[in-house]
């Protein structure tokens, strides 16, 4: 695909696709509920539909209108014996709380993917859900998928976690709503708390107290009304677009403000972005508008626990990077390594064929700022996020971006390259 955005800027309203964590959550919740859950604003996406096609096969009857999906819950009893295996395509969140949802169910089922989550390391899932008590074994060495899931009556555990991961914490408390006890998740770090709010508005029990999170089992959870607000993810890529092309100001509809997600505008606010945010009311997920006009920048360090917050805008944070005045480091950053690709050395390297300056470490980037950056043929290795971050990039290229595997954008925002080419001046 060629993209020749060379002197244009960007100088509109976009509303983002609703939240990915949250859809898939939405869909999840309202299976294993009792009553109709409806949902608005679910994102389309290729991830998502592979959760809605899992479900499905599990006997949750959900219907799409044109406006709403309406999931039809039967509690986690209700869940059938797939006839096939279930695939969950490209979606790490998918076969992570999926394992978790399963094993305190009364149904057994195997859970695979693409070569990409082939190669994703699921042994972080499977040995605390095994402390539980569950029937849960991964392939080659327990490590990876597929992995087979016979549901079975669970115990509650303590678990402190060695990394911050929603997905391994979201996999646990999703098994602890059918546990015996109480199964409590210490994390070193807040992760983003999507499942957390997700139990509160189903009417589950949970107490949380800094890094602690405490529910109890045997729950039973009650369908609701649900707005997904835009994905903050999904926005972030608009929002350095913004920032590093002269000329531009964008103002995005509401976006996702939970907390633990916004790190990106505290990294842009630090590099000196022009950004203004307008919160909105909201009883569940906080949203609103974010204003980012272009601005000088400077470079800056991202390291501790800032990085939970923003550990999938990495790449696009590199590309800002690469246009801001002096150094800045990334580091903490090692989960990258095992996401849809190792997104430190993807990001590393499809940067330097486009002139420039990083250097890849063990667990970050280190770019050097003030590049001049030139056309080339670059490859987004297959994964959402190092594509949309090549396509941002060619507002700033010295000549057309020919990008590679472009569909790979579909996973998380179908029509990103076709929302950009709209709405250049």
């Amino acid at each position: 695909m060629k993209l020749d955005f060379t002197n244009r800027s960007l100088n509109c309203d976009i509303e983002v696709p609703g939240d990915k964590s949250i859809s898939h959550r939405a869909i999840m919740f309202g299976a294993i509920a009792h009553g109709d859950t409806h949902i608005k604003g679910f994102l389309y996406s290729e991830d998502c539909k592979s959760t809605l096609s899992c479900f499905r096969q599990l006997g949750v009857e959900i219907k799409e209108l044109e406006n709403e999906i309406i999931v039809h819950g039967k509690g986690i009893q209700g869940l059938k014996k797939p006839l096939e295996h279930l695939d969950v395509g490209n979606s790490g969140t998918t076969i992570r709380l999926m394992s978790g949802l399963l094993a305190g169910s009364a149904i057994s089922a195997t859970l695979f993917g693409d070569a990409s989550i082939a190669k994703r390391p699921m042994a972080r899932v499977i040995k605390p859900l095994s402390e539980m008590g569950a029937n849960i074994k991964g392939s080659i060495d327990g490590n990876y998928a597929p992995i087979k899931v016979t549901g079975t009556q669970l115990k509650g555990i303590t678990y402190k976690m060695p990394i911050a991961s929603a997905q391994v914490k979201s996999a646990i408390l999703l098994a602890g709503i059918h546990a015996e006890g109480e199964t409590r998740v210490i994390e070193p770090n807040p992760s983003r708390d999507h499942t957390e709010r997700f139990l509160r508005a189903f009417g589950g029990a949970i107490f949380t107290e800094n890094n602690e999170i405490v529910i109890k089992g045997n729950q039973q959870l009650h369908g609701q009304l649900l707005h997904i607000p835009g994905d903050i993810s999904s926005a972030a890529f608009w929002m350095v677009a913004a920032a590093i092309t002269p000329g531009s100001e964008v103002k995005l509809l509401k976006v996702g403000l939970n907390p633990t997600r916004t790190g990106i505008i505290d990294v842009m606010k630090e590099m000196g972005s022009d950004i203004e945010i307008e919160e909105l009311e909201s009883t569940g997920e906080p949203y609103g508008n974010i204003i980012v006009r272009y601005s000088n920048l400077r470079g800056t360090v991202i390291d501790g626990e800032l990085i939970t917050r923003l550990i999938d805008e990495i790449p696009i944070i590199a590309l800002l990077a690469t246009q801001a005045l002096g150094q800045t480091t990334i580091r903490n950053a090692e989960e990258l390594r095992v996401k849809e690709t190792d997104r430190i050395a993807a990001t590393s390297e499809q940067l330097s064929l486009l002139g420039a300056n990083i250097i890849p470490t063990k667990d970050g980037l280190i770019i050097k700022g003030g590049s001049k950056l030139f056309g080339a043929e670059v490859d987004s290795c297959g994964d959402h996020r190092i594509g949309m971050m090549l396509a941002v990039s060619a507002l700033v290229t010295d000549g057309p971006v020919i990008l590679n595997n472009a569909d790979a954008i579909a996973v998380s925002y179908p029509t990103f390259i076709n929302d950009l080419n709209k709405n250049l001046c």
